[in-house]
């Protein structure tokens, strides 16, 4: 057994680089896709100081990506005190240009890197990284790192090209980044979109050498056309922006700082969206601006409803303005408001304060200056509230009438008869039409592991019916109680409903069975108009069978046959020697247990449809043509396809 002794010389330090290399995080670098919003960062900040309107992202065969921009090029030279800037920009951490961007006359104010951290901490975790920087006096410096490491000299040659900027070049190392290496092309067209968004008129090209493919982000007016995007013309108010500045300081801090802010928005029927920048890095966590959005606008349109309330209804609650709210906060400090080097979240007491307040405000008078824009959004935002309360209603109610298990209800739900097995592989569930069907089919089933359930009274329309309605009608819910699979909910206020778990399904086959006439159609169609809008999963998983009725009895002398089609009796009576017997086969419930264990319950005879996944778009346009509310498409259908319909009666 070895013994590992911890004294003096137990301990090492690994040095700034070894340090960062070994625990990039340490310095805010979560990932290798981190490094490429710090190099980013640089290149727009010089657009913010308005130098360059374009940035060029390659990424190149051997996975290492390349920002270029043409802003006044990264400083090389040596300063004043003789020291190379450089090395100060990509070899010290805490070191930049944007430590004083709080002051009156300070660069950078509104930078999106400020800490001095990114360039260092991309250079220390890439296997090299290079940097050329053309300025404006003529010259082009280059330098190159290997894992942190200067290699070479600093190089500086005369240049006559007619633009200046800088380029930098690097590829994280997978020894750092745990096999990770190369920067996602999704992650780098998203983060190129969300900039294009906040950083108005300036473009990105991203060329990707591997694909061979080159794409633009642009957006010439900024927040405002993405939002014209992201609404594709459903919205009903103009497209608004409220601009905000203001300086201040949190409560414990002496040192004030500068907040700027634009609030982008637009009002719609269909479509919930937000997003929040800030210094141009996208908040996913949100923080203070999803804080300072919610209060403001709530409080506005509480205030505007206030007249619009029935007696003792509750106030609107800020999920009902989100349901028809588009907006986009885009804001900016001369200090940094983030929880981590991250940049995914902000808090700030003061700038919450401040914006709630200034949101309510603007918006009190947008609604007095623009009436009939307030009068579409509090119509839009209490239907919304009023939609919500209803699902919420229906949630309750439909959680208890379904909260109970089979087990117990079996006895209390009319015109269930359960089988004897509890093995869901190979129980059935016969839905049968009414209960003059029950008798026969109770018969002449297999009680071990057929079930049978007898519809009653008459079946909902689902496919129009809102969910209130559905869940009134006790068929529905006794079926919905039989199936103990949950149900889908689609509804937007009805998602707590969504409780559908198809391994939880009771039956192995659920299978519909009616008359082989007109009203047994309409039954059979409506039954799946209740799974189609309840339960879609059963259809697409092929649970769901139809038992084909005999439409018609053949009988000669003591031998007995039975046709499913026209095409099925001229074949029976074709192959028939002497005189035979044809009867239009009865209803279900005048059949007897024989003929109905041999004709639709016997797995060796009976004759199943299964309604497959395949089904499931051709079943949805036809029963939104035919149930649903388009009632110009029932029309249309009905004047090209009428003469057919004529035609094959006549024929039969």
């Amino acid at each position: 057994m070895s013994i590992h002794t911890y004294n003096s010389d137990s301990i090492q330090s690994l040095g700034i680089l070894g340090g960062v290399r070994a625990k990039p995080a340490s310095i805010g670098l979560e990932n290798h896709n981190h490094t490429f919003i710090e190099i980013l960062a640089n290149a727009i900040d010089e657009h913010r100081e308005g130098y360059g309107n374009e940035i060029i992202i390659t990424k190149w065969l051997d996975r290492s990506i390349s920002v270029q921009d043409y802003g006044r090029s990264v400083p090389m030279d040596k300063n004043s005190e003789g020291e190379y800037a450089y090395k100060k920009v990509f070899d010290e951490l805490w070191s930049g240009g944007k430590y004083n961007n709080n002051e009156s006359d300070g660069q950078y104010q509104f930078s999106l890197g400020t800490n001095g951290v990114g360039a260092t901490g991309t250079n220390y975790t890439s296997d090299f990284f290079e940097c050329k920087a053309i300025n404006s006096n003529g010259y082009v410096y280059s330098i190159r790192y290997e894992k942190g490491i200067q290699v070479g000299e600093l190089v500086k040659k005369r240049h006559h090209l007619d633009y200046h900027g800088t380029i930098i070049h690097w590829l994280p190392s997978t020894e750092v980044f745990r096999g990770e290496q190369e920067i996602e092309t999704d992650f780098i067209k998203e983060t190129l979109k969300n900039q294009a968004i906040v950083n108005q008129g300036l473009k990105f090209t991203f060329i990707n050498q591997i694909s061979n493919e080159e794409e633009i982000y642009y957006y010439e007016k900024g927040v405002i056309d993405y939002i014209e995007e992201v609404s594709r013309g459903n919205h009903f108010t103009e497209i608004m922006q409220l601009k905000a500045e203001t300086k201040g300081k949190e409560k414990n801090e002496e040192t004030p700082f500068k907040f700027k802010a634009e609030i982008s928005f637009v009002f719609n029927r269909e479509i919930q969206y937000m997003k929040y920048f800030h210094n141009s890095s996208l908040l996913e966590h949100g923080g203070t601006p999803e804080t300072y959005i919610k209060q403001g606008f709530t409080k506005a349109i509480d205030h505007l409803l206030k007249d619009r309330y029935t007696k003792g209804e509750k106030r609107v609650t800020f999920e009902d303005v989100r349901d028809s709210l588009i907006v986009i906060s885009n804001s900016y400090s001369t200090i940094s408001l983030y929880t981590d080097q991250t940049k995914k979240k902000m808090e700030s007491k003061f700038v919450q304060e401040y914006m709630t307040q200034f949101l309510r405000e603007k918006l009190e008078v947008y609604f007095v200056e623009n009436p009939l824009e307030a009068q579409k959004i509090a119509e839009q935002i209490l239907i919304n509230k009023r939609s919500r309360e209803k699902a919420e209603r229906t949630r309750l109610d439909v959680k208890r009438k379904l909260q109970s298990s089979v087990n117990n209800i079996t006895n209390r739900i009319d015109g269930f008869i359960n089988c004897k097995s509890k093995d869901n592989s190979q129980t059935e569930l016969y839905i049968v039409e009414g209960k003059s069907a029950l008798g026969s089919t109770k018969q002449g089933r297999n009680a071990e592991f057929q079930a049978i359930y007898a519809l009653r009274g008459k079946i909902l329309n689902c496919l129009k019916a809102d969910y209130d309605k559905i869940f009134k009608n006790d068929i529905i819910v006794d079926l919905i109680k039989l199936l103990g699979c949950g149900i889908e909910i689609k509804s937007k206020y009805n998602k707590d409903l969504h409780t559908f778990d198809l391994d939880k399904l009771r039956w192995s086959k659920v299978i519909i069975t009616t008359d082989a006439d007109i009203d047994g159609f309409h039954i059979r169609t409506l039954l799946l108009t209740v799974l189609y809008r309840l339960v879609p999963s059963l259809i697409e998983s092929g649970k769901i069978y139809i038992a084909e009725s005999p439409l018609y009895e053949i009988t000669q002398k003591d031998q007995t046959f039975f046709a499913y089609t026209d095409k099925e009796k001229e074949a029976i009576v074709k192959n028939s020697k002497g005189k035979v017997t044809i009867q239009r086969s009865k209803g279900l419930g005048e059949n007897t247990a024989e003929m109905m264990w041999e004709t639709t319950m016997n797995p060796e005879t009976r004759k199943l449809v299964q309604i497959v996944k395949e089904d499931v778009e051709r079943t949805q346009h036809y029963f939104e043509l035919f149930l649903g509310d388009d009632l110009q498409g029932r029309k249309q259908y009905i004047e090209e396809n009428l003469h057919a319909y004529i035609e094959a009666g006549l024929e039969s």
